[in-house]
Order: structure tokens, then sequence, then C-alpha cells
């Protein structure tokens, strides 16, 4: 039966439900919850990534569309219900992945750019090395320095990375003659994920994005909450070709009623990192997420305060509603889920679940040292993945415990920066993610910061925070303090080991980490 089609009798039926949508860097989830918040119907599909380059990595626009359209309705389907009976989407995307289009034709001029490709590496490293670059830090710093103003504080410190979409659009721009040209007649469009995928759902009449999105490219100005013409003239950008801002949990329009049957309404678009962070009711200051999935995701609800950038940690805005602006500062560890994907690939292992338990089953890992690599490293985008201290006596297990404590071990050193450099006192810690059911390196990870973490009996924490904000737009909940009743935990990893106790392991991989930046 199709899924836009009511079942006999079913069709006065009240919308009772809603979709949450991940759109996520390996695996796009749609997730069909109930007014308890629990999953009564799922779809599942692998994003497909291109690489026509060395280093470049893309997804096929019309490809993502078909899978998530697909994905939508094969949720539907597998919950036995109707269109009809969902009140709402939220959808969450990965951030920093991008395209560009003819403003009056829809068609785009290359493909999705993904936040992992590394095609600017030279064009960061130019400007990294730049006079000019030097000149803005002295100016700012200054600034900073009369005023006390911290809005002056992040573009003292500003370097550019492969992971910011700002490089990759210029890139874009100075390559492609066709999105050049038409942006010289104001005809380019800009749009991370949720932009296209909203444009494409409302047959191109809603052009537009939200906070969460906007903030995440690095193009945006959380402090002044408008697109950067400063960085925008910096980097030759035209400030014609980005989309309005909206609230997260906003009424954006329907879907199209050709697509599903029906119009959907779509009441939500964030991005994924704030959608877990809202899914695990990360709503108070101090509240702390870490997600680790394809990369790794520390966020502090830092309440109506901004951070400026410094070093490792970043500015961004969690979600707007109505007159609510909440902040985070956030910081990323790179290779988390893509390191594990690649040990299975390689047949280190069958299957996911098997390497906590061969992780114990070796005492340590021997000496041997997982160097991450495999993604974009915003101090070496060239820096490839390896072990270090290898011996005829390694065995998989050894390989495994290696590649889960490097995991464990980013895990601390980014905790200890966040205690440092975030002058909130931290509250309870939430984790997430498909790595996050590995319980070797979430015991681990709360031995080494001697803190407990929560784990949520769902991990697909985007999905449902995507769809806590379309529910609150659709009056499907009230309020945030329902939210709360509805959260379910499943473990509570408490420190059982001291800190001090991995000090040996941790400075062996510490030394091997420091010898392969050279």
């Amino acid at each position: 039966m199709p899924c836009g089609q009511p079942r006999s009798g079913a069709a006065a039926a009240p919308p009772r439900f809603v979709l949450g949508v991940d759109v996520g860097s390996t695996v796009l989830k749609c997730h069909v919850y109930d007014g308890a918040a629990a999953v009564r119907g799922s779809g599942c599909r692998k994003v497909e990534s291109l690489y026509p380059r060395p280093g470049w990595v893309e997804l096929d626009p019309e490809v993502l569309w078909s899978q998530f359209v697909g994905v939508i309705k094969e949720a539907v389907q597998d919950a036995g219900l109707h269109m009809s009976q969902i009140a709402g989407l939220g959808i969450s995307t990965q951030r920093g992945t991008f395209i560009t289009w003819h403003k009056r034709t829809g068609k785009p001029f290359h493909n999705f750019i993904s936040w992992q490709d590394i095609r600017s590496a030279e064009l960061v490293d130019s400007w990294n090395r730049s006079l000019l670059l030097k000149v803005i830090h002295v100016i700012f710093t200054v600034l900073h320095f009369l005023t006390g103003n911290d809005r002056y504080l992040a573009p003292s410190f500003l370097t550019f990375s492969t992971q910011q979409t700002s490089m990759k659009l210029s890139w874009v721009f100075k390559n492609i003659h066709e999105a050049e040209e038409a942006a010289r007649k104001n005809n380019c469009c800009f749009g991370t994920v949720d932009t296209w995928l909203l444009y494409r759902l409302t047959q191109g009449s809603v052009y537009a994005t939200d906070y969460s999105n906007a903030s995440s490219t690095g193009i945006f100005e959380p402090f002044t909450k408008c697109w950067s013409p400063t960085l925008c003239n910096l980097l030759s950008i035209p400030m014609s070709i980005y989309p309005p801002v909206k609230d997260t949990s906003f009424n954006f329009g329907s879907a199209d009623p050709e697509i599903f049957g029906v119009p959907i309404p779509i009441m939500a678009m964030v991005a994924d990192q704030q959608a877990a962070m809202f899914g695990e009711c990360c709503f108070h200051p101090g509240d702390v997420k870490l997600t680790m999935g394809t990369g790794g995701f520390w966020n502090v609800n830092t309440g109506d305060h901004l951070f400026a950038s410094q070093r490792s940690l970043y500015p961004l805005i969690g979600w707007k509603i109505g007159q609510e602006v909440v902040y985070l500062t956030e910081g990323a560890i790179s290779d988390i889920g893509t390191a594990i994907k690649w040990a299975q690939d390689i047949d280190l292992f069958t299957n996911v679940d098997e390497t906590a338990k061969m992780a114990r089953s070796a005492v340590d890992s021997e000496g041997v040292c997982f160097i991450p690599g495999f993604q974009a490293s915003v101090d070496d985008p060239y820096l490839c993945a390896s072990f270090v201290g290898l011996k005829p006596s390694t065995t998989r297990n050894h390989l495994v415990r290696a590649i889960l404590e490097s995991v464990a071990f980013r895990n601390k050193l980014l905790y200890d920066i966040i205690v440092k450099k975030v002058h909130i006192p931290l509250q309870t810690i939430r984790a997430d993610g498909g790595v996050s059911n590995n319980s070797f390196v979430m015991q681990m990870t709360s031995d080494l910061i001697n803190k407990k973490i929560e784990k949520p009996a769902n991990a697909d924490m985007s999905s449902l925070g995507a769809a806590f904000l379309a529910g609150l737009a659709s009056g499907f909940w009230t309020d945030k303090e329902q939210l709360k009743k509805l959260r379910r935990i499943e473990a509570v990893f408490e420190p059982q080991k001291d800190s001090e106790e991995y000090r040996p392991a941790m400075d062996t991989w510490l030394q091997a980490m420091k010898h392969s930046l050279h």
C-alpha cells in the first residue's frame, strides 16, 4: 500500500505522530515517534559518498533527495501508518556540507561538497600563512583590549581549516565559472543540506535555513546573528547568495502533496549536533553532550552567554525558539566511527558489538597506538592514520583496543580543555551516537574524566531532537518540561578506576601522536 494512502476507515484519524529525519555523514535515518517519544517505525539508507579525486568528498544531490523521500516513506510504512497521521516533520542534517544552484532553474552547479572534503587545503594553507591574516589578528587583538568586547576575540584567533564551509565556497567561485557568473547576476543560491531539502520539499517555493545550521558554516556571525560581510569581503564571496535565517522550531511550510500524497508540515530544521543536544534535553547552562558517531563532538550549553573561539573550542547557536537563543561551545574529534568502520572493513572483527569484549580480553594494547587521520585534521589535512608500536606478538585484540583507547584519550584531552576554558560548572554528561553503545569506550572515558556519563535508551538523538523541535512547533508537545519527562536512560557509567592507572598508556599514545606530526 502506498505510504500516502490512508487505510480503509482510517482517513479521519487525527495527526498524532511526528517524524524525525537525520541526514548523517554515513547513514540517513527516519523515525516515527508517538506522544511518549517511543519509536513506532523506522527507515534507514546508507549515505553514498563520492570520491572523484583524492581528498574530494561529495554527495549526489539527486541521490540524496531520492533517499530522503524513500526513507520517510519506509518509516511511515514500517509504523503501519499513513501520511495524514503525521503532525510534523523535523529535519536534522550533517553540518557544513553545501551546494550552490541557479536561482531561476534550480539546477545545481556542482555536487554537494562534504564537510569532510579537503580540496581547499592549499587555499587554507595560503591564507593561514598570509600577512593579511596576521594584520587582522593584531587589529582585533587591539580592539578586544580597548573595548573588552568578546565580539573582537574570535577574529583575533581567526584561522582557516578545510572543515569550514567558507574556504570551500571560496574555492567554488574561483573554480566553477557558472557559479561565479550566476552570483554576479544575483542568480546563485547557497544552501547547506537542510536548505536544499526544504527547497525541494516545497518545489522551490521556500528558501531558508535555521540559526543552528547557519552558525555551523563558519560564515555566520553568532554575535550579530547575520551572515558575515567581513569574511565574505575577505574571501570574495558575494553576500547575495545566502538564504534567510529562521527559528529552529518553526513552521517552514509544507511538503508539496505530490511527494507524499498529503502536505506534511515541515516544523523544524536543525544541525545534527545541536539536534542531539536538544534530544538529550541539555536545556540548562552547564549541561554537556558527548556525541560519538563518524566524528566526536563535545557540546556545552552556555545559556545566553556566547564564548568566543579559543583554540580547540568554538561558539555555536544551539537553537532559536521565539525570543530564546541558546548558545553552545563545541569541540570536535575526528576519526571515531570512521576508524571503527575501517577496522571492520579489513576484518579485524565481524560485528561491532564484539569490540568491547575484544579490547577487554587484552590487559593493555601492548604498546600499540592508533594515530587517527582518516578524516581531515584541522592541524594537518594531509595527516594519515597509522598504527605505531606493532610487534610480532600484536594481535587483532591489541589493534582493536588501541583504536578504542585513542577515542577515550582524545575525549580526555578535549574534556580537560573544556574544563579549563569554559567557566561554567559542568553538570550532567550525556552520551549518544553509535559509539556510545561501546561499553569499553564509555567506561574508560568515565574513568579518565572522573565523571559519570549517562547513555540514553535510544542512541539516535539527532532524530529525536529534530522530532522534539517539530513537536513543539506543531503543538504535539507543550514545552521542554514535558520533553524532560520523556527521557529514557539505559545505562550510567561511573568512574571505576583512578585516571592515573591509564597514565603510562596515555603518555605512550601522546608521544606517538607527537612523532606523527613531524
